[in-house]
């Protein structure tokens, strides 16, 4: 039975970019369906929440096409600087695009996979995802949707049969299927197989199609793009910033045009405020530490430009990429500031307060969650000592933008260290015991409110 037409809206709006932008691919034939996670909250933005289980596993696991938008899964080609290296052969390798929805907002949104099977673009892969990896995606899209991070929302996790055999963890391991709803999946890898290729007509038709889906403008104004790219992007390097997540891939083919943060990996939050920070261990450079992220992303911004140069000359191009510290400073205060819970006053009082945050965070190596749980509201507790002063003083005079009135702020901070997302899986590893995944998703979600 199709969805209340009421709620769900379906699109074909990426049909119209052409076949040069996919390849028509079929999901793989799991053993089987076991449904984990079903994300009714993010369903009922896109009208889905009113599928009964059956027909959750049969459109999420065994991939029936929606009514009326894509008729068949697309794998999405790009290629992409991975730890700044240009790899032209990649492309959506374990995931497909395979139907379209507007949200309430009008926003127009993907449905998209990882670990459906393989594509032409799985070079070597098996094109499957191990459970574990679906766990430890859920725990970062909740934990980032409350903490105000633009992001991906996991709408869906089936465990599908499978043994997997991977090198990185003990195996064989669990295997499953992932579906996210996602603001758009284009990349800035998606222009630069264009760039590449010199293929100016289909890049043309690629800027039109992000201005007016993605970004709800008319045109094909190259120079708009970066520059609306430049600002939302800038706000996401910001958020991850105040957060204290660490994404740990940030490829030039991770970076959505929306500036909406997806693919989760080797992810991790920072206990303390700590620069040299990494998520990966393959990171050995440290090139996406926790404080080069925001580098790490105009680095990528840039890229684009690059790629847009095969339309337009270069000074505007150069233009646009020098709003990226500016804007990134903006949204840090900015973001620090609602982590904080208080109210904007005044540009120079509010960016000296972000500096004195990151700076007394830095110096102490206090742990963030506790810190910023204390905080909320602009007062911190008579326990912070001496070493808090200039911190302190930075605080005089903010107002609280929310009181302290739910029930979250009776109990402790909610955090998401690497330990406790290892003990989440270790019991389901163990005894398929799941609560424990349930129950933090339900003290995320209360953080979220509290928070909002």
């Amino acid at each position: 039975m199709p969805p209340p037409p009421q709620a769900y809206r379906p699109s074909t709006a990426l049909l119209g970019l052409g076949s040069a932008f996919w390849d028509p691919v079929a999901a793989a034939d799991f053993p089987e369906t076991r449904l984990r996670f079903r994300n009714d909250r993010a369903a009922a933005q896109v009208g889905l929440d009113g599928l009964d289980d059956a027909e959750w596993i049969a459109h999420f696991g065994r991939f029936a096409p929606l009514p009326n938008t894509l008729p068949q899964p697309l794998a999405l080609r790009y290629h992409g600087h991975q730890f700044r290296n240009y790899n032209p052969d990649i492309g959506d390798g374990r995931g497909f695009t395979f139907a379209q929805l507007h949200d309430r907002s009008g926003r127009l949104m993907d449905l998209g996979t990882k670990g459906s099977g393989q594509t032409p673009y799985s070079r070597f892969g098996d094109g499957r995802l191990t459970l574990k990896g679906g766990v430890r995606e859920i725990l970062a899209t909740e934990m980032l949707e409350a903490l105000n991070v633009p992001t991906s929302r996991t709408l869906s996790l089936i465990e599908t049969g499978e043994a997997l055999d991977r090198g990185d963890e003990p195996s064989p391991t669990r295997a499953a299927v992932l579906v996210r709803l996602s603001h758009g999946h284009i990349r800035i890898g998606t222009f630069q197989r264009l760039a590449f290729e010199r293929d100016e007509a289909n890049m043309r038709r690629l800027v039109g199609y992000v201005l007016r889906q993605l970004y709800g403008e008319d045109g094909d104004d190259p120079i708009r793009l970066l520059h609306l790219v430049v600002g939302r992007t800038a706000t996401l390097a910001a958020r991850y910033m105040a957060a204290g997540f660490v994404h740990g891939v940030l490829n030039s083919d991770n970076i959505n045009v929306t500036g909406e943060s997806f693919d989760y990996g080797p992810w991790r939050f920072a206990p303390t405020w700590d620069p040299g920070f990494t998520a990966a261990y393959f990171d050995q450079q440290g090139l996406y530490a926790f404080g080069r992220q925001p580098e790490a992303i105009g680095w990528d911004v840039s890229q684009l430009a690059a790629s847009l140069r095969l339309l337009v000359d270069s000074e505007p191009l150069i233009a646009a990429l020098d709003g990226f510290g500016p804007a990134f400073q903006a949204a840090l205060t900015e973001a620090i500031l609602w982590r904080l819970g208080v109210t904007a006053r005044d540009e120079a009082s509010d960016r000296e307060l972000a500096r004195a945050v990151e700076r007394t965070l830095r110096t102490t190596a206090a742990p963030l969650d506790r810190f910023f749980f204390d905080a909320f509201g602009g007062t911190l507790p008579a326990h912070y000592g001496d070493e808090w002063a200039d911190l302190r003083a930075a605080l005089d005079g903010y107002a609280s933008r929310k009181p302290r009135d739910d029930a979250y702020w009776l109990g402790e901070p909610c955090a998401m260290l690497i330990d406790e997302v290892e003990a989440i899986w270790s019991r389901i590893a163990a005894d398929d015991d799941w609560s424990a995944l349930h129950a933090k998703v339900a003290a995320i979600r209360a953080m979220g409110d509290a928070l909002r």
